[in-house]
């Protein structure tokens, strides 16, 4: 056959959910500046992370993603998936742990996305990111006979602060995503700020609110107190697309990075903003079968 007459094989729906999660996280870790976290700059707060590592776990967390829609496809209904997802993302772990030699680089995304991921292929025409969400929200609501007893350190800080952890905010129906990320984003595109601009400005919106676990666990009160002041204002300012608000980041991230509080609860969110962004705008059956 000639070489001119060769076609790439469409995607399958699983293959095309798998791509945009991955390609969530890696838009999330390249985004530059984020305050105190892991970007194209350096590493934040952070001593054990890099963009390189972000970036392969990212990526060893592809089949993961796949086979949760595969598994949401062939089963089909959200009372009979949980534990089946909840198995595939604890292999997932593994898998990440063994690509980054034990450093927890995304378990929190394994969470929120693989969630959303397993939400969108069930009912792929149903796309919105409302829609999505909200099956997503009751997948999370189910319980899981095999999961793991012992708290994480996000699970033990909620607890301690009476915060809402990625569970819970995972039965909500990721309202930090929804109510400030995804609103955000929007608005700083309609204002004309750019793309990484209005991203920034997601972020900043999800922590202007969020009981980011992370923050609290590593800096207690006072960091999660500095990082909602600080990311509203930067908003308060105009924004990361302006001098004043830019000024405002730098003071934030110089801050956060003081008190070693890295929002990592709040980038994971900003994953799930974007993913939820690109099914919704661009359409997960496009280039499927």
């Amino acid at each position: 056959m000639h070489a001119f007459n060769l076609q790439a094989k469409p995607l399958s729906l699983a293959d095309r959910l798998a791509d945009l999660a991955v390609d969530a996280l890696i838009d999330e870790a390249d985004l530059s500046p984020k305050p105190a976290l892991v970007d194209r700059r350096g590493n934040g707060a952070h001593t054990d992370l890099h963009l390189g590592l972000m970036h392969a776990s990212a990526l060893s967390l592809w089949p993961a993603f796949k086979e949760m829609a595969e598994a949401a496809v062939e089963i089909g209904e959200v009372d009979s998936l949980r534990e089946a997802i909840g198995r595939i993302g604890r292999e997932g772990e593994q898998a990440m742990l063994t690509t980054t030699n034990g450093v927890n680089t995304h378990r929190g995304a394994i969470w929120a996305l693989g969630l959303l991921v397993t939400a969108a292929a069930l009912e792929p025409q149903s796309s919105s990111a409302n829609a999505v969400s909200l099956r997503a929200a009751r997948l999370a609501l189910l319980d899981d006979r095999y999961a793991p007893k012992p708290l994480s350190h996000g699970a033990q800080v909620a607890l301690r602060y009476g915060a809402r952890g990625a569970r819970e905010e995972a039965q909500l129906g990721f309202p930090s995503v929804l109510q400030r990320g995804l609103p955000q984003l929007k608005r700083s595109r309609a204002n004309g700020h750019g793309e990484q601009n209005a991203r920034i400005d997601a972020l900043l919106a999800i922590m202007t609110n969020l009981a980011d676990t992370c923050v609290l666990y590593r800096a207690g009160e006072e960091g999660l107190q500095t990082m909602q002041n600080g990311a509203q204002a930067v908003l308060d300012a105009g924004g990361s697309a302006s001098l004043s608000g830019r000024r405002r980041l730098h003071e934030l991230d110089q801050q956060l990075i003081a008190l070693n509080a890295s929002p990592g609860g709040a980038a994971d969110l900003l994953a799930a903003t974007l993913l939820l962004d690109r099914i919704e705008r661009d359409g997960i059956l496009q280039g499927a079968f």
